[in-house]
């Protein structure tokens, strides 16, 4: 449930020579991250605690690519009591691409995983895209049945990136959650949501150092009264690509 491609770094190179002596080249990229709060869409997937993250991709031909993820995870029941299963596995597919004047778009399919959510069915598929241009980015998602079984879900985001200097970033975040099955998701008759985040990203060492300010404009009694999951708080992450 993040945004896997903050996190992607090409490491590897493989030239493959087809029959005909084509040549088509394979990139394989891959990520580990430890965060304080894995927090998707503003809301809190490990229980308010530290999470432990990685994935990879393999990007191949004109701008196709396919991947998988993986997270530590710890939900609880609207009644506050903790849900068997503890990972979260990703995997997703897509094409990517970007014009020489700067304008990127990205389509795909992402199935999220829950191995071992007995009684949760967490476990859901959303089509994405995105388009991208003087470092913002517009994007959107549709679910035709959202985590829990709640119905269709559609998500509309909006980033914009600023660039510091060489090692420092400044990212901001706004995004609308529009459930159908409001009841079903949230302890609230409401059919939506915001999340919001304002990050600072520093690189040095090799290394990706964020601190970020995330939240929702939920209350914690909109939320089954769990306010740490859904109300604003500091996320710090270390991430590495290798």
């Amino acid at each position: 449930m993040l945004n896997k491609k903050l996190l992607t770094a090409t490491t590897a190179a493989v030239l493959l020579t087809g029959a005909a002596g084509a040549m088509a080249e394979v990139e394989i990229s891959g990520n580990v991250t430890l965060t304080s709060d894995y927090r998707f869409r503003g809301i809190s997937q490990s229980n308010d605690d530290i999470a432990i993250q990685g994935g990879f991709d393999v990007s191949f031909g004109p701008g196709f690519y396919v991947g998988t993820w993986g997270s530590s995870v710890d939900f609880l029941t609207a009644e506050g009591e903790g849900v068997d299963g503890s990972l979260e596995l990703d995997y997703y597919a897509g094409w990517a691409m970007e014009t020489e004047s700067g304008v990127g778009v990205d389509v795909g399919y992402l199935y999220y995983d829950y191995p071992g959510d007995d009684g949760l069915e967490g476990d859901y598929q959303e089509i994405y895209g995105s388009v991208s241009f003087w470092n913002v980015t517009l994007g959107a998602a549709y679910s035709d049945d959202y985590y829990a079984e709640t119905g269709d879900f559609k998500y509309y985001y909006a980033d914009y990136s600023l660039g510091l200097s060489d090692n420092l970033s400044l990212d901001f975040h706004v995004g609308y959650n529009d459930v159908e099955d409001g009841g079903g998701y949230l302890s609230t008759d409401a059919d939506g949501f915001v999340d919001y985040s304002v990050a600072l990203t520093a690189s040095y060492w090799a290394v990706d150092w964020t601190l970020a300010y995330t939240g929702t404009d939920l209350d914690g009694d909109e939320y089954f009264d769990l306010d740490d999951l859904v109300e604003p708080d500091l996320v710090f992450s270390i991430s590495k690509s290798m």
